[in-house]
Formats: C-alpha cells, sequence, structure tokens
C-alpha cells in the first residue's frame, strides 16, 4: 500500500513538473508575441505622424520633392511588411528615410521655428524612443523563449507546447539602428 503512495505522490510531482513547464513554454510564446505587438502599435504611431510632417516640411521647402518621395516610399512599405525580418527591414529604411526629411529642415531657419514642426519632431522623438523600449522588450522576451526551448527540461516538452524558436528584432544596417537625430 505504502508504495502505491509513493508512486501516485511521484506520478502527480512528475504531472505538477510536466504543466508547469508547460505553462511557462506558453507564457513566454505569449510574450514574444505580445513584444512583437508593441512593436507594431509603435511602428504605426510613427507612421501615422509622417504624412503631417512631411506636409509642414513641404510647406517650407516644396522642391525636395525627392526627399519627400523617400518618406512616403517607405512609409507604405513599412505599413505593408509583415513578420520581424520584413518589418525589421522596413522599419530601418523608414528611419533613413526619416533621417533625410529631418536634415532636409535644417536649411529651413523658418520651418525648424514653427510650432507645428518642432511639435512633430517632439512627438516623432518621443515615439522613436517607445519603438526603442518596445524593440528591447520584443528581443528580451525572444531570448527568454529561445533559451526554454534549447535547455533541458523544458526542451523535453517544446513538441507538446507547440512552440518553436523566434526570430531577433534586429535592424541589418548598423547605420540605420540609430534614432533619427531631433535638434532644434
Amino acid at each position: 500500500m505504502n508504495s502505491l503512495w509513493i508512486a501516485l505522490v511521484v506520478v502527480a510531482l512528475v504531472a505538477f513538473f510536466g504543466i508547469s513547464i508547460y505553462n511557462n513554454l506558453q507564457k513566454l510564446n505569449v510574450n514574444v508575441h505580445e513584444g512583437f505587438a508593441q512593436i507594431e502599435v509603435q511602428l504605426q504611431r510613427r507612421a501615422d505622424l509622417i504624412p503631417n510632417l512631411v506636409e509642414t516640411v513641404k510647406g517650407y521647402a516644396a522642391h525636395e520633392s525627392a526627399t519627400f518621395e523617400k518618406v512616403v516610399q517607405a512609409r507604405a512599405q513599412a505599413t505593408a511588411a509583415q513578420g520581424v525580418h520584413d518589418v525589421a527591414q522596413a522599419d530601418g529604411q523608414l528611419t533613413q528615410a526619416l533621417r533625410g526629411l529631418l536634415a532636409v529642415s535644417e536649411a529651413y531657419p523658418d520651418l525648424k521655428a514653427s510650432e507645428n514642426f518642432r511639435a512633430l519632431q517632439e512627438e516623432l522623438s518621443s515615439t522613436e524612443n517607445k519603438i526603442g523600449f518596445a524593440r528591447q522588450y520584443y528581443n528580451d522576451n525572444v531570448r527568454r523563449l529561445n533559451q526554454a526551448i534549447v535547455t533541458f527540461p523544458s526542451n523535453l516538452f517544446v513538441g507538446l507546447a507547440n512552440v518553436t524558436k523566434a526570430e531577433f528584432y534586429e535592424v541589418s544596417d548598423p547605420g540605420k539602428r540609430d534614432v533619427p537625430t531631433v535638434s532644434f
């Protein structure tokens, strides 16, 4: 009788341990998806600011049409991108295009003095910071999930939990990693 109780306790402990690992893998997976969703929210927020910024700059620098076209095209690609790799690549291209737009603004003192332009720059700067924090949150969760997937004993439950390694959010060109400089 004692051996039966011992066997039941051992089975219960193993089941509890397995359920705990399964649940942890599921939580890590959800955190990764949540992190990517937060990046997309902030990228959309930035994309929503861009038309106002472009229109404001156009009013002062109408002959800079090539710069405006690059920003509009990069914005369109960024809003259409799907998946971590494509979103990261489009994000980098949009950041480069915004740098060009902000560089144009340096040549126009009246534009730099415009209250509307300064407010848009401040909002863009704030959004870029939020994007950076969202990227970090996402990558931290990817690291945790990927570590759990390859370490014992959680690696024994990966198939059961139906989780796979996640892709880190990386901007391919190191020059694109910088936040656009916003100066007044």
